[in-house]
């Protein structure tokens, strides 16, 4: 009605009749105790009253339909707070990938990162404090939901200067009188335990000479001559000088990252995450 100033036009905008309207309107004056329309035979003019009226109502209107979207962006994932955390091996392959996509589609999700160990994540996960861990397999919790993300093979890495350094490829076995630097199997189980049951397979126990927290600490150390590492074919994106990555023919050692979170979670924000590495990778999660 403010916007029409015609009685006849306005009830057709609304699917009334004009009694209705009229009746309305009056009654709305009624209960606010002002004049909010001039009516006269020739014109309908808003009073003072009216004037102020349709500022504030706008005003409130325009809050409401605020309100809605952001109720219908909390609950499709598209607004709010993420936590996510992460093994620092996740970020040579699988896990770039999955933030650029998501935050560019969700670019107004407050998405936190936070780099952790396994044991940390899970920890983390159970109170509350992270929402989705990108760890390393295995792990387990009653409270978690875990999913297989990503798959690697192993290779080997030895110093530039090393014998079998310009060859492509080599046989695990042909490692079984050199050192080896490790990441330790607090750290990473799964890696150290495929290393050591392998080798063992192929008639030949390791000589550990370290066991380290990171993988590129063990590139490094290798690089220095303090032995050779078995470590994520992945790890090649980050580009050395001082060190050779060599494909293992045969059996190879293969290390897995999964996505946990909690069961009894069921926000949209962590089904986007989800589904965004879904559909990146094309890994069911």
């Amino acid at each position: 009605m403010a916007e029409e100033l015609h009685f006849g036009r306005a009830a057709q905008r609304l699917g009334l009749t004009q009694p209705p309207l009229s009746q309305q309107i009056q009654k709305l004056e009624d209960e606010l105790g002002v004049v909010l329309f001039d009516r006269t035979n020739r014109r309908v003019q808003l009073t003072h009253a009216g004037q102020a009226l349709l500022v504030e109502a706008r005003k409130v209107l325009a809050h409401v339909q605020a309100a809605v979207r952001a109720a219908k962006d909390a609950a499709e994932g598209r607004i709010g707070r993420l936590s996510v955390a992460f093994v620092g091996s996740a970020t040579y392959g699988w896990l770039p990938d999955v933030i650029r996509a998501y935050q560019e589609r969700h670019p107004d999700v407050d998405l936190s990162l936070r780099e952790m160990s396994t044991p940390a994540q899970m920890a983390a996960l159970v109170s509350g404090e992270v929402d989705v861990g990108i760890l390393r397999l295995p792990a387990q919790h009653p409270d978690l939901h875990v999913r297989l993300v990503d798959r690697d093979d192993c290779v080997a890495v030895v110093p530039a200067g090393h014998p079998l350094a310009m060859r492509a490829s080599l046989f695990l076995v042909e490692l079984a009188q050199e050192p080896f630097v490790l990441v330790s199997r607090a750290i990473w189980p799964g890696l150290y335990d495929g290393v050591m049951t392998l080798a063992r397979t192929l008639g030949f126990e390791p000589r550990v000479r370290l066991e380290v927290t990171e993988v590129q600490t063990a590139v490094g150390l290798v690089a220095a001559g303090l032995g050779v590492s078995i470590v994520p074919s992945a790890t090649e994106r980050v580009h050395r000088q001082d060190v050779r990555y060599l494909r293992i023919d045969g059996p190879a050692p293969t290390v897995e990252l999964g996505a946990a979170w909690r069961r009894a979670d069921t926000s949209p924000l962590v089904s986007a995450f989800l589904e965004t590495a879904e559909s990146v990778h094309g890994t069911s999660v």
